[in-house]
């Protein structure tokens, strides 16, 4: 079996992938609607001009990498976005892409502080001193920030759904008595 960097090699993929994408970021900017991401094989045919077997194709190589997850709804399929599968491929990359910080660099403080854009507080100064490799930590604390974000995203169309919005319905049917 291909393994990730096999996966994404392929430009058609990248496209699907971006394709999915594109789907996932505009559901979460409509505060998270039902879809949750989901794009169905026609609309994905539709967008990159490809034939329906080779968008199949290579969804089925997706889905079994589980970069991608199906809902099925009779003969439709509908497709979404699961990024986790990448993290593999962003660890690998990390390195590369802050060569620039690493060079000379004596402490974590710093590559953080470039990272972030942000001053560090002392005691995390001291910390990231006592670490082997201080950008493994930087992926991590942005990981897990993009996770919470996502998180408080989810949260927060949970309460508009179950109260705010039997709120509003219950004050919009005592104002119209």
């Amino acid at each position: 079996m291909a393994d990730i960097f096999d996966v994404v090699a392929d430009a058609t993929r990248r496209d699907l992938l971006q394709v999915l994408l594109d789907r996932y970021t505009a559901s979460n900017a409509t505060h998270g609607r039902a879809d949750r991401g989901e794009i169905s094989v026609g609309e994905i045919v539709e967008k990159l001009g490809l034939s329906q077997p080779t968008v199949s194709k290579h969804l089925k190589v997706l889905r079994d990498h589980k970069l991608v997850t199906v809902r099925e709804e009779g003969q439709h399929r509908y497709y979404s976005l699961d990024t986790s599968p990448l993290e593999e491929l962003e660890d690998w990359l990390i390195p590369f892409l802050s060569a620039d910080f690493d060079g000379g660099i004596d402490d974590g403080s710093t590559v953080f502080a470039a990272w972030s854009g942000v001053q560090v507080p002392e005691p995390f100064r001291r910390a990231a001193e006592t670490l082997q490799h201080p950008t493994e930590a930087g992926t991590a604390i942005g990981r897990r920030a993009a996770e919470a974000s996502i998180r408080l995203q989810d949260a927060q169309h949970d309460l508009e759904r179950r109260v705010i919005e039997p709120i509003k319905k219950k004050l919009t049917r005592r104002d119209e008595k």
